[in-house]
């Protein structure tokens, strides 16, 4: 394994070859779903023929043998000799899925595992015609070589070597009988001279664009064209002129070469770059196809846009070798950078939102103007900052959503069911630690939607619905928050089997069970050990699934609420922040410390006579609007002496939300709005229940960041 190479060269190949990886796992399902899409075809191919190449480069044999493999199966599929189907897609997937492995440990520096032969040997199997054996396979390179001008694909190394043996012994042929005093080109080559004759240049210029003419069609038909571009350039030929003006020799260089080439002086420009062309895999296709230059017709209908004379000269100084100006400035535009120099970037503006919160407090307090000018400035300024450093920790949810095809696709088959996943809002951006935080709880939701939600594909006709179900994955923003939804066409639940398993499994008594609404029902399902599956499978039944995924959420600052319709399907709705390191939040005091409750927590804050309170099972509780809600005084939990103090009759009560549910926290005085840092609690105070971290408040003493889940789990 070549891990002793330059270590940049492996982050690039790390970089490219697993964006390639990501996007085939979506390509090949989609494939299963559009078999005769030529695009897809090629795009698969050429991702398994750049994975191959970069390993190829590291020398890593068993990644580039799995790819190599693969490869050659889409080679024959693209050239329809053999069907896609669903028996065929799981090789290939488990193919990929090798890959992936072998991809994982190139980036964990490990030594690679390499793919079974038995399932290579299923792939090369598959790498031959459908029906026939080798002797149709060996006619392949014959069909290959008039193929890329048809799909755009790439060839394989053993063509494009017989591609050049033929174009060598062509050239041979023709230069010695077309030239008079030159040797062929092929001496040329082996005698190690850089100058070729006239005659050897002209007889290299017909094999590329055609005997006696030198360029194809006019530059508006070939783009229109696009994939005719050689017959074009026969066609062209008939009464072309063997000679060419300075200008549009300068053109042709230009055209192959970019701009700044070489200016015409004698044969020396076109020895330098000639002989190189056969050594690119791409250079025949690209000067025969889409870098054709316009032909002489088409330069002399268009004299506006023909070189002056005296261009050739003041080019004369340009570098020799300039790549094309065009692809300068592409590789400029973006900039790999660590993520841990990104959390310190913003730590450091986190610290500076306190610094802002601290001078605002400052500034209004003072009666200076100018003060004010200043902290009003520094105000936006941060804000736009901190706005900035956002952007660069974003990253498309897309990144969690391209897994799900295949988890839908593998799930749906082991279960006999016929599944279309269907996908909106992947371009929605939210917090990169985010992205990496919801992977799990979403793959839980999508596995209860296949499994729980759509039935089997019998059930569904004999319910007058179509036999393929339809789970709809989407994402989309509101404020400073991320709204996932996850829907299905399938059963819907049904609450009273919710309140008989709630009753069977302990977890309500039968008259507590009955009291409960339908939606508090349908959150029964985030209980723990919580599962209306009568047998336990492979695929869920011992009700470790979705109580995962509601502490997750939870963990995040979000909220998960369960929509269903028995018969017509359920839809799960999770809210989360679009980032987790500032949060907005409601100050409030406790006697006389600072505590921060989450603005995504809180629902509506009044003030409340506490003599009006009323017991219900035992807890206090107050109505408001017609609405019951349990009452606690949380202050006698979190403030030492607390529970001791007498209770005041009037007080200000915020209602705060987790999930469906919603209580009450009485506290002694709102403080107002403002955006925290959070800071992780300290080694002693770690797992301190109720409280997600601390902060430091715009007068400068440190509040605690209520965690309220967590808060009504211990004390509530």
């Amino acid at each position: 394994m070549a891990f002793d190479a330059d270590e940049e060269i492996l982050q690039d190949f790390l970089v490219e070859a697993g964006e390639i990886l990501e996007k085939l796992s979506e390509q090949l399902v989609d494939l299963e779903r559009h078999p005769d899409d030529s695009d897809l075809l090629n795009a698969i191919f050429r991702g398994f023929h750049t994975v191959k190449g970069g390993a190829g480069f590291l020398q890593l044999e068993a990644l580039v043998n799995c790819c190599h493999s693969a490869e050659n199966v889409f080679d024959i599929l693209r050239n329809h000799k053999r069907k896609v189907d669903s028996e065929l897609m799981d090789v290939v997937l488990e193919a990929l899925d090798y890959v992936n492995a072998m991809f994982e440990q190139v980036r964990n520096h490990e030594e690679l595992t390499p793919a079974p032969d038995e399932l290579i040997a299923r792939l090369d199997a598959l790498a031959q015609p459908e029906g026939e054996g080798a002797p149709a396979a060996a006619a392949q390179p014959e069909q290959e070589e008039s193929e890329p001008a048809e799909d755009g694909g790439d060839i394989t190394d053993d063509e494009f070597e017989q591609l050049l043996d033929a174009l060598q012994d062509e050239k041979s042929a023709e230069v010695s009988s077309a030239s008079s005093a030159g040797s062929a080109g092929g001496d040329q080559e082996s005698s190690g001279d850089d100058e070729i004759t006239d005659d050897e240049f002209e007889a290299l210029l017909d094999q590329l664009h055609g005997k006696g003419q030198f360029a194809g069609a006019p530059a508006g038909e070939e783009e229109a064209s696009g994939k005719e571009e050689r017959p074009a350039a026969k066609a062209g030929s008939a009464g072309g002129d063997d000679l060419i003006t300075d200008d549009e020799f300068e053109k042709l260089l230009d055209d192959l070469h970019g701009k700044g080439g070489s200016p015409t002086a004698g044969g020396e420009p076109s020895a330098s770059k000639e002989p190189a062309a056969p050594k690119q895999p791409s250079a025949p296709k690209q000067t025969a196809s889409s870098k054709e230059p316009a032909s002489p017709k088409a330069n002399a209908s268009k004299p506006e846009k023909s070189k002056p004379a005296e261009k050739p000269e003041a080019k004369g100084a340009a570098a020799p070798a300039m790549p094309a100006r065009e692809n300068a400035p592409a590789a400029e535009t973006t900039v790999r950078v660590d993520t841990k120099r990104l959390d310190d970037i913003m730590n450091m503006v986190g610290e500076l939102v306190l610094v802002r919160n601290r001078l605002q407090r400052l500034g209004a307090e003072s009666e200076d103007e100018h003060m004010h000018k200043a902290v009003s400035n520094l105000d936006v300024v941060t804000t736009d900052l901190q706005s900035a450093v956002m952007q660069t920790r974003m990253q498309p949810i897309k990144k969690v959503f391209g897994r799900f095809p295949r988890v839908v696709r593998d799930l749906a088959r082991n279960l006999k069911k016929e599944v279309n996943l269907v996908m909106h809002g992947e371009e929605t951006d939210l917090d990169k630690n985010l992205v990496e935080a919801l992977s799990d709880p979403l793959v839980h939701l999508v596995r209860n939607s296949v499994d729980h939600g759509i039935e089997a594909p019998e059930v569904r006709e004999k319910a007058g619905k179509p036999r393929q179900g339809t789970v709809t994955l989407s994402a989309e923003q509101e404020g400073d928050h991320i709204l996932l939804f996850i829907e299905d066409d399938g059963a819907g639940m049904d609450p009273e089997v919710l309140r008989r398993k709630a009753v069977e499994k302990g977890i309500y008594d039968q008259d507590a069970a009955d009291r409960l609404t339908n939606s508090e029902c349908y959150n029964l399902i985030f209980a723990a050990g919580f599962s209306t599956k009568e047998q336990i499978s492979d695929v869920s039944g011992r009700g470790v699934g979705m109580d995962v995924v509601k502490t997750k959420i939870g963990q995040l600052n979000g909220q998960l609420s369960i929509e269903s319709e028995l018969g017509k399907g359920s839809r799960i709705v999770i809210k989360v922040p679009l980032t987790l390191a500032i949060m907005p939040t409601l100050m409030i005091m406790l006697g006389d410390q600072s505590f921060a409750l989450p603005l995504v927590n809180v629902v509506e804050i009044f003030h409340l006579d506490l003599t009006k309170t009323n017991i219900v099972d035992g807890r206090e509780c107050i109505v408001v609007r017609d609405k019951v809600f349990p009452l606690f005084h949380i202050k006698r939990w979190l403030v030492r002496g607390g529970a001791g103090q007498e209770v005041p009759d009037n007080a200000h009560v915020v209602i705060v939300a987790m999930g469906t549910k919603q209580v009450g926290f009485v506290v002694d005085q709102l403080v107002g709005q403002e955006e925290v840092v959070i800071k992780p609690l300290g080694r002693a105070l770690q797992g301190t229940p109720g409280m997600a971290g601390a902060t430091i408040t715009g007068d400068g003493r440190i509040a605690l960041i209520i965690d309220v889940p967590s808060l009504l789990q211990h004390y509530g």
